[in-house]
């Protein structure tokens, strides 16, 4: 799960924090939708992280309790861990690298989503604000669908690993059209990794 060792310097610190801020500007279905994206950027573009580690970080924080965010934590917490250093330095570098993420991450979109609820609310009977509302729901099922094909498309084609794209496809339909808790869908999915299955 290691990348290889990086040297990165102050501007390559900006770079991670300025990133993280532009994209969580478009995080409209929550920031796993920008999943993808960051993959393009963090492990395709500047090399920063293995495919491995990119796809532990979403798979870890997504199985533990929490906001769906920890994986941008997790993200910036293993590219400081690969900017080197040893003991103590390679823990500092890898606070840092989350900090960065999750501050660049916050900082604009929770300004803005406070002040466009605040104006929303005052307008909320336009017309332009209802269409703006049921026109942004086909683009956060497109986004969530680029993760999932992100994600599963990381253990081989449909032929070969067709049982994990059956589960996923399965998962995706009992999400859609049923009121089951996703807990039964998380402990499903988990005892099928157990047995080996997926």
């Amino acid at each position: 799960m290691s990348a290889p060792l990086l040297h990165l310097q102050p501007a390559d610190w900006l770079q991670l924090f300025l990133y993280y801020a532009s994209v969580s500007l478009l995080a409209v279905g929550g920031a796993i939708g920008t999943a993808p994206d960051m993959h393009r950027f963090l492990v395709v573009r500047q090399g920063w992280l293995s495919d491995a580690q990119f796809s532990a970080s979403i798979a870890i924080a997504q199985a533990a309790p929490g906001p769906n965010l920890l994986f941008i934590a997790l993200l910036g917490w293993n590219v400081g861990l690969n900017a080197g250093g040893a003991g103590a330095q390679r823990w500092a570098l890898a606070t840092l690298g989350m900090l960065l993420a999750m501050l660049g991450t916050l900082l604009p979109s929770t300004t803005l989503t406070w002040l466009a609820t605040r104006w929303a609310q005052r307008n909320r009977t336009r017309r332009s604000v209802r269409a703006f509302k049921q026109g942004l729901a086909p683009v956060v099922i497109g986004l969530l669908l680029a993760t999932t094909w992100l994600l599963s498309s990381a253990h081989g084609t449909v032929t070969r690993a067709w049982p994990l794209w059956l589960l996923t496809a399965l998962a995706t339909l009992l999400v859609w059209r049923t009121r089951l808790h996703l807990l039964w869908l998380l402990g499903a999915g988990a005892l099928l990794g157990a047995l080996g299955w997926v």
